[in-house]
């Protein structure tokens, strides 16, 4: 199949949609248009192992330019999409570029939630983000994070590490709780203080002061002043949806695409974190996670194509901080009832999350390496459990 297919994004996603079609055998054009003077990178490492210093910025990139080169992949850097021209199919830039497509796909991902009335305060979504704060982590130096979410708690677990005095303010009483739930969510609250992490929950940020930049102060809603010589705002993340609204989309929690990943306009897809899909198995959700940008693609590129394929992968995603490796497989909240089995004091056990069928919705391995597919299948198995059972780790998940 010949034509001219466009990807907008400077992602991971971006990257393996350009993988995906090649793969499948098209042999047309591909251009990817990526905002950043970067070719696209995966961002898991910008919180972990890139901002440990453990890896460097080549190991962040899935390909090179070479790679982009020899698959004839016409690569875009620190070039944005301003316009998607639907009725003609274009893509008009901030260049003054006008380029067509037979089909588009966008993986424009997210942007941090900004504080209000704080434009200058730093956050951590780019390459040359997490080089910056990484030259600023070390013994002496001083850091307070606002928001206790997975990247707040990555970079407090990254810089303590790194001998940085740490300081976490959390609106709410205990961390991710709206994902996790009190229990879980207590488990790495402790985890954090027990690494000298001055964690202070139920407190919300009243105003962040700028000055000698990154640094400044914090002052806390019960007047409490906090002084560091690096702030770093994680208070969630925005899809980018601005070009697929201008466009006249669909759009809600993101980029509304079907089971297949296709918009509401049968020459447009998306992936990544802007694709709020139609899971056949969750239904309506949007992951922002590493897992779903690897996979997606395959489909959306296979549909493409003249394909009719779904998107069924189980949601994944992962951490490291400390002593604490974790995967979490499916979609939950905090409200739903957890089930714990293992030694939650040596942090090797498994946690499921039960609706109130006793379905399990998901689960997560912590320091236990070997039951990531079966908690994934009993995700997928969407059927009752006995909660004993799955408590008792003398029972074989599988039996379940």
């Amino acid at each position: 199949m010949d034509g001219s297919f466009v990807i907008i994004g400077g992602g991971l996603a971006a990257a393996k949609t350009a993988e995906a079609l090649r793969d499948k055998g098209f042999d047309g054009a591909i251009t990817v248009l990526a905002a950043e003077h970067h070719l696209p990178y995966e961002r898991p490492p910008l919180s972990k192992d890139l901002l440990a210093g453990k890896s460097d910025a080549a190991s962040v990139y899935p390909f090179d330019s070479d790679w982009y080169a020899r698959h004839h992949v016409t690569m875009h850097t620190g070039v944005r999409a301003t316009k998607i021209d639907r009725a003609g199919r274009f893509v008009l830039t901030d260049d003054g570029s006008a380029i067509h497509y037979d089909k588009l796909v966008l993986a424009t991902g997210s942007r941090p939630r900004p504080f209000p009335g704080s434009p200058d305060v730093p956050y951590l979504r780019t390459l040359d983000d997490s080089t910056a704060l990484r030259a600023r982590l070390g013994e002496g130096k001083s850091l307070v994070i606002v928001g206790a979410g997975w990247i707040g708690l990555e970079v407090a677990a990254t810089a303590r590490s790194a001998g940085t005095a740490v300081t976490v303010l959390e609106p709410q009483e205990l961390p991710l709780a709206t994902i996790l739930g009190p229990q879980v969510a207590t488990l790495i609250a402790d985890l954090h203080r027990r690494h000298g992490v001055d964690l202070h929950l139920g407190t919300g940020v009243a105003s962040i002061e700028v000055d000698a930049a990154p640094g400044g102060r914090v002052t806390a809603d019960d007047g409490t002043v906090y002084q560091a010589d690096t702030i770093l705002v994680g208070i969630g993340a925005i899809p980018e949806t601005d070009l697929a609204e201008a466009a006249g989309l669909a759009v809600s929690n993101g980029v509304d695409v079907d089971a297949g990943l296709t918009t509401s306009d049968p020459n447009i897809f998306a992936v990544g974190d802007i694709a709020h899909q139609d899971h056949p198995l969750l239904g309506r959700l949007r992951v922002e996670h590493w897992d779903t940008a690897l996979h997606q693609p395959a489909t959306a590129a296979a549909n493409m194509l003249g394909h009719r394929e779904e998107y069924t992968r189980v949601p994944y995603f992962y951490t490291d901080q400390y002593d604490f490796g974790m995967e979490y497989r499916g979609h939950a909240s905090g409200e739903h009832r957890v089930v714990l089995r293992g030694d939650t004091d040596k942090l090797e056990f498994l946690a499921f999350w039960l609706d109130d069928t006793d379905r399990v919705l998901a689960g997560m391995n912590v320091n236990l390496w070997d039951d990531g597919a079966d908690i994934a299948a009993l995700v997928a198995a969407d059927r009752p459990v006995d909660p004993a059972a799955l408590a008792d780790p003398s029972v074989p998940l599988g039996n379940l």
